[in-house]
């Protein structure tokens, strides 16, 4: 999942170099947190969230196919 995440981001910004994710496990699940340059933020959150929402639904889909729990935050 993290490998996943970290593909599409890397597509969606300017700065690929700039983009990291964290796996921390947190009451029973799994949080990617997602890191971008500052600038690129707007990029990875869309107009009113839309793909900061479809990325959290693709990666709680691929989560819930392995029988697991998983979100996405993303952090400045």
């Amino acid at each position: 999942m993290k490998e996943l995440l970290t593909y599409v981001a890397r597509y969606l910004v300017d700065k690929p170099d700039e983009v990291s994710v964290t796996e921390v496990e947190r009451d029973g699940g799994l949080v990617l947190e997602l890191r971008v340059a500052s600038e690129d933020m707007g990029k990875v959150i869309g107009r009113q969230g839309r793909i900061a929402k479809e990325l959290r639904t693709l990666i709680k889909a691929v989560a819930q196919r392995a029988g697991q729990k998983a979100t996405v935050e993303i952090v400045e």
